[in-house]
């Protein structure tokens, strides 16, 4: 199958936006979406790429379409397929991007699903793959099926498959039909963060980072399993680390199925976290109740009940681990919270969304090491979005989780306010000076209280005020100190005396007073225009430096 074939394609309506007539003839390989700006990674020779383009922003627009463009055409990419929804046309930049790096580029229209192009290139690959016989006749697997007595009159391997994704078959079972007619093939199914999802029997295992990397090298066959609503934390990737076994064609059939099967268990998941929901809304009113001085034993209850719905074991210790994306596009966050638990931990978990959007999980006191440690991989799944995350104190039992949830929220605003462009990971541990225990409050509340306490200190326009406002800082650095901070300051004594005594009038504390110093301290610290946290001149730890 050619590009012009899909252009030629009525029911998709795709409209040519540039391309050379030789570069039409271009085979098509595969398909992959991608909404990453260097898509390189994951772009196999010969595929069409489809984007959401919810990478691009007006914002650097030019250079973001060149950097994107480039690495579709250091992976050898097809064309690229553009959809409108996003910016509601595609952007000229983009385009022009396009013309310059020889990458044919055609706009794809709202109301045409990706899903629908994927299906015209595979199943007309699939046609050509039952005339040269890519999959094998049922026999040769049926012999082997427990389940054969059930289904002797399927004829054709592509059937038994799709029957298996119908009756909710795993992916090792899928993995293992499709491929035993070739004797032992080794294959693996990886996440993008290298999870090992499946594997054929006999498969050596393979730690996290090595499997994220092979899927990026030369070396061995990766085809990307193509499925709707999964964030691209989770994504699906069939691997073949030798020299691939089966036709091409046949492993993107595999993958196809694959998609199939992830579909069905994101749909399953979707139902199941709504148990998870209701457990985090009771969890957000036990800290209400609590505040509120409201009967806490019949809530208590419901939460352990609901915690045993959801499945972790019925003791603690608990750990709880909350993420947000902001403004990213919805169920990201649960999909990265989700990514990071399966790394940590293979038995059930409580997952869910709170009330404002916030994914969060119950998971065993143990696992929280492991999620920290695998949190940088999962960020990098798509560095445009800034995911943020937070992590309470270890919950003893049911009743200490509504605190552990307050305490992993305010870790989350922490890491948002340290770290805005992202990813972090702040543990409620890593927060034990006033300068990082402030970056929890909303800013809004941090910004009033400053304008508050420092009056017109913060009118750094004026020459006089800024020099006191500077003053201020020295002296609570040098502890008081009224020598070393006109030696800092390069200033009379007297000076820093006279200066003091102006900013005592202007804020009405006594800075002779331990009480007055700190509510004036944490007036400087809560100035949104300052730099990012320090304690003692070092950086304020997040996860990434952790102690618990």
């Amino acid at each position: 199958m050619h590009v012009e074939h899909l252009l030629q394609d009525e029911s998709l309506g795709l409209r040519l936006l540039w391309a050379d007539e030789p570069l039409l003839r271009r085979e098509i390989s595969g398909v992959t979406a991608t909404d990453l700006e260097d898509p390189a990674r994951f772009v196999r020779a010969g595929e069409v790429v489809l984007s959401g383009l919810v990478w691009w922003t007006p914002d650097d627009g030019r250079g973001r379409a060149e950097r994107f463009v480039a690495g579709l055409r250091a992976a050898g990419a097809a064309a690229l397929l553009a959809g409108e929804e996003t910016h509601g046309s595609v952007p000229d930049e983009l385009v022009e991007a396009c013309a310059r790096h020889g990458m044919p580029v055609a706009a794809v229209p709202v109301h045409i699903m990706f899903r629908a192009i994927t299906d015209t290139v595979y199943l007309r690959q699939w046609g050509e793959l039952s005339r040269h016989h890519a999959l094998p006749e049922a026999a040769a697997v049926l012999r082997a099926d427990e389940d054969a007595a059930d289904i002797g009159r399927v004829d054709v391997v592509r059937v038994r498959l799709s029957r298996l994704v119908a009756r909710d078959a795993g992916p090792e079972r899928i993995l293992a039909t499709a491929l035993a007619h070739l004797g032992r093939t080794t294959a693996y199914v990886f996440t993008a963060t290298g999870h090992t999802v499946a594997a054929t029997e006999g498969a050596s295992p393979v730690p996290a980072r090595e499997a994220a990397a092979l899927l990026g090298e030369p070396t061995g066959t990766t085809v990307p399993v193509e499925a709707d609503s999964v964030p691209p934390y989770g994504r699906w990737y069939l691997h073949l680390p030798g020299p691939a076994a089966a036709p091409p064609r046949m492993l993107h059939e595999i993958a196809a199925i694959l998609g199939r099967c992830q579909e069905s268990r994101a749909r399953r998941r979707a139902f199941e976290r709504h148990v998870a929901d209701e457990l985090g809304a009771l969890l957000a009113g036990a800290v209400a109740t609590v505040r509120s001085g409201g009967d806490s034993g019949s809530r208590a209850a419901a939460v352990e009940d609901a915690l045993r719905v959801c499945g972790p074991a019925a003791e603690g210790p608990y750990g709880v681990v909350v993420a947000g994306t902001g403004a990213g596009p919805e169920g990201f966050a649960e999909g990265a919270l989700a990514e990071a638990v399966a790394h940590a931990t293979t038995g059930p978990v409580a997952l869910g969304r709170l009330a404002d959007g916030t994914a969060f999980t119950v998971v065993p006191a143990e696992a929280v090491a492991a999620i920290t440690e695998i949190w940088p991989l999962v960020a990098a799944c798509d560095p445009s979005v800034p995911l943020h995350g937070g992590i309470g104190s270890p919950a003893a039992g049911p009743g200490d989780l509504g605190g552990a949830l307050a305490e992993a929220r305010y870790a989350l605003d922490s890491a948002r306010t340290t770290h805005p462009g992202g990813p972090a990971l702040t543990d409620i541990a890593s927060l034990t000076g006033l300068d990082t225990l402030l970056t929890g409050i909303p800013a809004d509340v941090r910004t009033a209280y400053s304008r508050t306490v420092l009056g017109p200190l913060l009118d750094t326009r004026n020459a006089s005020f800024a020099a006191l406002l500077q003053t201020l800082e020295t002296f609570l650095a040098c502890d008081g100190s009224w020598s070393r901070t006109a030696e800092a300051l390069h200033l009379h004594v007297n000076s820093v005396h006279y200066r003091v005594g102006r900013i005592e009038h202007f804020t009405g504390r006594d800075l002779s007073r331990l009480h007055d110093r700190l509510d004036l301290r944490a007036a400087l610290l809560c100035r949104t225009d300052r730099p990012g946290p320090t304690t003692g001149g070092r950086p304020a730890r997040s996860s990434r430096a952790r102690a618990r």
